[in-house]
This record gives structure tokens, C-alpha cells and sequence, in this order.
């Protein structure tokens, strides 16, 4: 059979521009295991939207994402903002500093046998997210979600994780950005909805609506959330203080904070979270695009994901 249509779109700032540098040794690699492709260069912050919008109005049907967890992020965005979600199959290489929904997808850490999946070409169709939120300049603005979108300390903790360099990798630039995340947060109120329904009112660390399990390099967040089912899960973090937060973190890594007794845990498809304007911020998919008020609704099955193991 004819190779499916392919465009690589590389982000050579992904991984402190370690992906430019191993771009020119992965080349030949990629050659051997998908045949011909077409390369796209991201040059500014959201543009591997447009790169996957056009290249799927012209024909493509495979993206190749040489980049981060980002990267697909904004690729998936651009395919579903387009309604183009069902013309090609994404596949994410394990390149970028978070690596955080790979983890979820089982999708291989080492690149060779990442490669051999996406060349055998299993893929499975995954739920995506759509966000509303309120960019820096106060404007209402919708972008689309692979793995979580979270609010409160983790808006804090991703400015600060992108601001420095992650050139000691993900989990430890991570952690880093989390305990000075974590230094610096002050809770805000914050109301939080599922399907219309109040589940929070009060001071709060952190909300997840997730549809992959780890956030943040790593961390298990959402323990209990399945990426084909429908549904994120909510999970909902209050007020705690800096020195209990500190105390619960080696809980949120190994995913057993469900169990804290002010944790609450919900499901739904549709989630609003409300605060003072340009309060709190937001976080998608570890990018902090904005703030708080934001609706978060789910799009079953919206996207097909090569290369996790069948």
C-alpha cells in the first residue's frame, strides 16, 4: 500500500533547542521507517497550528510531531479548530522536555521503537478538549487540549518552568519550577462547576480537567483518568498551605493524593471555573495561555494517536 501523505513538523526550540540539534542525526532514522516526508519548521509560540491546518488542506494525512508535549498540543489544535480532527493521524516522537500524555499513551520513550509503532501503524482514537479562556490582554479565546488543562499553582509553575531553561530535562526543571511555583502561589477563590453542578467555592491550590494522567514531568495528577472515555477527570486541590503542599507533593507524583481527605475527585464533560479576572491562571497542556474564568467541554474520540502500542 502507498505511505500515507507525511509532514514532520519539528519545534527546534522544544527541549532548550536540543530538538534542532538531534534533528539532523533523527532525519535519516525517520527516512527509513516512514519513507518520504515533507518538514515544517514551528518559527513562533502556536504556530504548529497553522502548519498542521494547511498541510492537511493539502492533502497531508500523517503529522509527525519532533517536538513536545506542546507541540501535539498545538497541532491537535489546530487539526480540531479547523474540524479537520479525522484526516490525519498524529503521532507524537518522545522529544520534548514533558513527555507527560506519552506516558498515558504508552507510547515508547526510546525513539527506534517509537518509530517501529508509528511505521506498523497502530493508533488509537483518544477523547480532546475544548477551552475558552481569557488571554493576557483580556480577550475571550477557545484552543483545543490533547492531555490536561489545569488552573491555579500549575499556571504559576509552567510560566516559570518555560521562562528558565529546561535544559536539565523534564522532571527535574519540572520539580524546580514546581517548589518555586509552590513558594510564590497565593490561593484565590475559585468556583468550580461539573455539568452545572458547585463542587468548589473557596480558596484553591489547583483544578485539573484531565483526560491523560500525568501533568508537570511526570506527576500523576489525575490517577484515574482514562483518555478514551468520554469524560476528563476533575480533580480539585484546596487552599492548603505552602508547608502542607510541600508535605502532600511525593503524593500528587505517585498519583495516591486522591486519598487526602480535602482532595475531591469528580468526572464530567463539561466544566466551568470561575475567578477574579486575571487572577488565576490557566494552563494548557503546559502551556500558560491565560486566566481564569474558562469552560472546559470534552470532544469524544476526537483524535486518532499513532504509534501506542496495540
Amino acid at each position: 500500500p502507498m505511505a500515507p501523505r507525511t509532514l514532520v513538523v519539528v519545534n527546534p526550540r522544544s527541549r532548550s533547542g536540543a530538538t534542532r540539534r538531534r534533528f539532523a542525526s533523527l532525519e535519516p532514522r525517520l527516512r527509513d521507517c516512514l519513507g518520504g516526508f515533507e518538514v515544517e519548521w514551528t518559527r513562533a509560540p502556536r504556530d504548529a497550528e497553522r502548519i498542521a491546518r494547511e498541510g492537511v488542506r493539502a492533502g497531508i494525512e500523517r503529522i509527525v510531531v519532533a517536538g513536545g508535549d506542546g507541540t501535539t498540543s498545538e497541532v491537535v489544535s489546530g487539526l480540531l479548530g479547523a474540524e479537520l480532527g479525522s484526516y490525519a493521524e498524529v503521532a507524537p516522537l518522545p522529544l520534548g522536555t514533558g513527555g507527560d500524555m506519552l506516558r498515558t499513551l504508552e507510547v515508547p520513550r526510546q525513539l527506534d521503537r517509537a518509530l517501529e509503532g508509528i511505521a506498523a501503524g497502530s493508533s488509537r482514537k483518544v477523547d480532546a478538549g475544548r477551552v475558552r479562556y481569557t488571554d493576557r490582554d483580556g480577550c475571550q479565546r477557545t484552543v483545543h487540549f490533547l492531555n490536561v488543562t489545569s488552573f491555579g499553582v500549575s499556571g504559576l509553575i509552567t510560566e516559570l518552568v518555560n521562562r528558565a531553561t529546561k535544559a536539565l530535562g523534564g522532571r527535574v526543571s519540572f520539580l524546580l519550577g514546581t517548589l518555586r511555583g509552590i513558594a510564590r502561589y497565593q490561593p484565590e477563590q475559585v468556583r468550580i462547576r461539573v455539568h452545572g453542578e458547585l463542587v468548589h467555592d473557596g480558596p484553591l491550590v489547583l483544578g485539573t480537567a484531565a483526560n491523560g494522567r500525568f501533568f508537570g514531568g511526570g506527576m500523576q495528577v489525575a490517577p484515574r483518568a482514562e483518555p478514551a472515555d468520554g469524560l476528563f477527570d476533575v480533580v480539585v486541590i484546596p487552599g492548603f498551605s505552602k508547608a502542607r503542599l510541600l508535605r502532600e507533593l511525593p503524593r500528587i507524583y505517585r498519583g495516591t493524593h486522591l486519598a487526602v481527605p480535602e482532595v475531591s475527585f469528580h468526572r464530567g464533560q463539561q466544566i466551568e471555573a470561575d475567578a477574579a479576572p486575571g487572577r488565576v491562571w490557566v494552563e494548557i497542556d503546559g502551556e500558560p495561555l491565560g486566566t481564569l474564568p474558562a469552560s472546559i467541554e470534552v470532544l469524544p474520540a476526537a483524535v486518532s494517536v499513532l504509534g501506542p502500542p496495540r
